[in-house]
Order: structure tokens, then sequence, then C-alpha cells
């Protein structure tokens, strides 16, 4: 028997034991109430941020929808204005061709 011990390597069998000790008490410190409350507070802070962002980005959206709607707008009056200034070519135009025909 005492053979058998002669073949276990102390040092080995020491970081073994130290590893299941420090694996013992760490799931004890992390099942333990403090560290609930500290779970709990960081999930807190994390909803709190979310809530946040969201907001943030539900402004940024906004802001883009009326700087969208008011791009349109100058779109459709540029195109209107232009539409006028090409009637007043054509009437132009058309004027004076029939002057030249007179």
């Amino acid at each position: 028997m005492w053979n058998c011990l002669k073949n276990v390597d102390a040092k080995k069998t020491g970081i073994f034991a130290a590893g299941v000790l420090f694996g013992t008490a760490g799931i004890k410190i992390l099942a333990s109430d403090d560290a609930k409350k500290v779970y709990t507070s960081c999930t807190a802070a994390v909803l709190r941020a979310k809530e946040c962002i969201l907001k943030t980005a539900a402004n940024i959206q906004e802001n883009a929808e009326d700087i969208y709607a008011e791009a349109q707008q100058i779109n459709e009056k540029r195109a209107f204005e232009a539409e006028a200034v090409e009637e007043e070519e054509l009437d132009e135009t058309s004027d004076e061709t029939e002057e030249a025909e007179k």
C-alpha cells in the first residue's frame, strides 16, 4: 500500500485540493444574499440605461422623420417653382414666335 502512495505527487494533489476548496467557496460566495443584492443593483442599472437609450433613440428617430418631411416639402416647392419657370419660358417663346409670324 505504501508503494501506491509513493506514486502520488503531493504538489499536484495539493493544487487539486486547493482548487476544489476555492471552487466551493466561490460558489457559496456567488450564491450569498450579498451577491444577489449586487446582481439586483447591477441589473437595475442596466435596465435604467436601456430605458435612457430607448428614449434617446426615439427622440432621434422623431427628429429624423421631421427632417425628412421638411426635405420632401422643400423638394416639392422647388419642383413646383421649376415648372412655373419652364411654363413662363414656354409662354415667352410662344409669344415671340407669334410676334415674329405677324
